[in-house]
């Protein structure tokens, strides 16, 4: 009988961002996996925002006060979910130990940023994924599947929409020095990831204009709270995004995200987080949303636990969360000078 691999040990550092108590709950109780903690940035969150040991006391996870501790414990993988702005450091940090790195979107704020992750981690030996759950949904694959068949003929273009509510519970999403921008940078990534692996050629040519129409007068949000941004790519495929935090804050689920595809054989669309049973509760005057779809941080988890098991390279990798950053840069790029055509590369 072949005895159990032995467990890996796996940090979460920094609890910043939302999906990080998703990541504690999918780990935290498997016997293949070791879990520890550490979120020494939470000394800088609002007061009011559950951080650090208190956060990890409500989850139930091991945790030690700074990054140095976590890192000395030699992880085999760690899952960076701090502030984009800090994302560099704690990366370069952790290539540095050997440790394999599965990273929030966007990799970075900064291009140049995301490009000295990328060298660190290949310097290093070790693996560079970019955390882009959508692309493990199976309405993606299916409609992966297809454009690779030829079914869809030519993609000509499409239209994809990202909307959700403005981030409650974490102050720094809405900070433009911290998060690296609003709703452009929050959401765009996500369909700019979907459509690199679906046509697999080069953005080059990205327009985009913004507002801060919604949440205008609130001074805690700093940033764009919309925009449009039409990108094009090498094959001549022109796709238009919509992303906002446009979602109201009663709705009963965050938002959500859709993608058209238009070819010359066909048009599909998908829409990954429509699944669920909806109605009234609390005699008819809340609504209800119960999601019955796949769990797709836990997709995501299992093929980057699965890679720094194997020594296969993850995917979406450290080159995609670059490329897709420089669709973010280019768009903010646009619209800060009213809408003009920025040429990537150029």
């Amino acid at each position: 009988m072949t005895p159990a691999p032995a467990p890996l040990r796996v940090a979460i550092l920094s609890f910043a961002h939302v999906h990080a108590a998703s990541y504690v709950a999918l780990l935290r109780d498997r016997p293949d996996i070791e879990l520890l903690t550490a979120d020494p940035d939470a000394a800088t969150a609002p007061a009011g925002e559950l951080r650090g040991a208190a956060f990890a006391a409500e989850h139930g996870a091991a945790y030690v006060d700074t990054y140095a501790e976590a890192l000395a414990w030699r992880p085999d993988a760690v899952v960076v979910c701090s502030e984009n702005s800090r994302h560099r450091d704690v990366v370069l940090a952790a290539a540095a130990t050997g440790a394999h790195v599965l990273c929030e979107k966007p990799l970075a704020t900064r291009v140049e940023d995301a490009e000295e992750m990328v060298a660190a981690c290949a310097a290093a030996g070790v693996r560079l994924m970019t955390a882009y759950p959508v692309r493990f949904s199976p309405e993606f694959g299916t409609l992966r599947g297809l454009v690779a068949s030829g079914a869809l003929g030519t993609v000509l273009g499409g239209t994809g929409t990202n909307n959700g509510k403005v981030p409650a519970g974490r102050a720094w999403f809405t900070d433009p020095e911290l998060a690296g921008g609003g709703a452009l940078a929050d959401h765009v990534v996500h369909l700019a990831d979907l459509l690199d692996a679906l046509l697999g050629e080069e953005p080059v040519a990205v327009r985009a204009v913004s507002n801060r129409v919604l949440y205008g007068g609130d001074p805690q949000v700093r940033a764009e709270t919309g925009a449009l941004v039409s990108i094009t790519y090498a094959g001549g495929a022109e796709v238009v995004v919509d992303c906002s935090w446009s979602v109201p804050d009663g709705a009963p689920t965050w938002g959500g995200l859709t993608l058209q595809v238009v070819g010359t054989g066909g048009t599909v669309e998908i829409d990954p987080f429509a699944a669920h049973v909806g109605g009234l509760v609390a005699q008819g005057t809340r609504q209800a949303w119960l999601g019955f779809g796949e769990n797709l941080d836990a997709l995501m988890l299992e093929h980057f636990l699965g890679c720094v098991r194997t020594g296969e390279t993850p995917g979406p990798d450290g080159q995609v969360g670059l490329r897709t950053l420089r669709v973010v840069a280019a768009a903010q790029r646009s619209a800060a000078e009213g809408g003009a055509v920025v040429r990537l590369g150029a």
